[in-house]
């Protein structure tokens, strides 16, 4: 029978290319519900392309647009954030979880309270409330399949049934496309800088989140969630090439690793086709034509990120859930204009300390720590000269 799917997110880069392969075997699937922020115009071609029964935009001034563009093609149309939570609610078998940001925790949720088959491609489910987020993998019985390209890689190759045979997992990272630049080149940085990626196309926000390394601190936070591994097992690695997606440590000397070209219709082909495997278009990888791979580890003083999250994730409590709130004040002023590069970490960092340390007991602890880092967070920027 055809898997049955939702796409939380389906007009961002994790949502299209998971159409691309969709499309590519459409017998295999059946599209339950897709949604987007509020790209009407791409959201309503998904739908009618791919026969989806419902079709959902965040943002509710969009609702018109939305259910003029699915005029008379029988596709559900419906807007906010409690329609974003119905679309996760419905009954598909599999869920790609690709909203960013913490706008993507209640549909994700939803997903996970009926025991689906979650795809995760959203880092705040695990980063801002990831003790409650597993609780309630466990207690439904949902299974997360990771599609961030590194987590995807170790969740190949990780003995889930010999956890105690690990000896550490190793995250890989690009560098960014700051990682050669002096601390003076990186404060002049523009976004258009920011986001060109030297090897992944990502949206905006990742992106950002790349070159300051960021991502790699809240990849750490989401392994030491995903993986029976304790916080010290857990390590960076710094691999320009992007060959080398993640390793695994044994305890024999071994180290198993998933390499592949930088495409992320291979970790998505995985999460979506699990437990078994499917066809995707993505370049093979060459070897013998890329010839050499390079490695170095982090430099943990030009890029701070990496060294506040492992802080935050130390920490405990709501400490993950600040940083990632502060993050993504800082990087959007970023992008604004109202904000220099080098002080998107500075934010984080500032935030972290102001912020009043609690627990993470419930989705409640969660939206007032989120709140409370976001209040913050904006105020220090406020207090930078523009």
């Amino acid at each position: 029978m055809p898997r049955r799917v939702t796409i939380l997110g389906s007009t961002g880069s994790v949502g299209c290319n998971t159409i691309d392969l969709i499309e590519r075997q459409p017998e295999q699937f059946r599209v339950e519900a897709l949604t987007a922020n509020r790209n009407v115009a791409e959201l309503a071609a998904q739908a009618r392309k791919l026969g989806a029964r419902l079709a959902v935009v965040a943002d509710e001034t969009c609702y018109q647009d939305l259910k003029e563009a699915l005029a008379g093609s029988g596709i559900e149309a419906a807007a906010g954030t409690d329609a974003l939570v119905e679309a996760a609610s419905r009954p598909a078998e599999w869920v790609m979880a690709a909203i960013v940001g913490a706008a993507g925790l209640a549909p994700t949720l939803a997903a996970v309270e009926r025991g689906a088959t979650i795809g995760l491609a959203n880092k705040e489910c695990l980063v801002s409330a990831g003790d409650v987020f597993c609780a309630r993998v466990r207690g439904t019985g949902a299974t997360v399949i990771p599609v961030d390209s590194e987590h995807s890689a170790i969740f190949q190759v990780f003995e889930f049934d010999a956890a105690d045979r690990v000896e550490r997992i190793v995250l890989t990272a690009s560098g960014g496309p700051f990682r050669e630049h002096t601390m003076e080149a990186m404060r002049a940085a523009t976004p258009a800088e920011a986001v060109a990626h030297p090897n992944w196309d990502m949206g905006a926000k990742i992106s950002v989140d790349s070159a300051t390394m960021m991502n790699k601190g809240l990849e750490l936070i989401e392994a030491y969630h995903l993986f029976p591994v304790a916080e010290d097992q857990i390590d960076i690695l710094v691999h320009p090439q992007s060959y080398i997606h993640s390793m695994v440590d044994y305890v024999d000397g071994s180290t198993l690793a998933q390499l592949g070209m930088p495409d992320m219709r291979t970790p998505i082909a995985y999460a979506l086709a699990w437990p078994e495997r499917m066809a995707a278009p993505s370049p093979r990888l060459r070897l013998e034509e890329i010839g050499t791979l390079t490695f170095e580890a982090p430099d943990e003083e030009r890029f701070p990120a990496t060294r506040l999250a492992r802080q935050a994730l130390r920490q405990g409590g709501t400490a993950s859930t600040v940083l990632n709130a502060a993050n993504e004040v800082a990087v959007h002023h970023f992008l604004e204009g109202r904000l220099g590069f080098l002080d998107i970490a500075g934010v984080v960092e500032e935030t972290l300390a102001d912020a009043p340390a609690g627990g993470l007991n419930n989705l409640s602890d969660v939206a007032a720590a989120d709140g409370e880092a976001r209040r913050i967070a904006e105020a220090l920027v406020a207090k930078r000269p523009a």
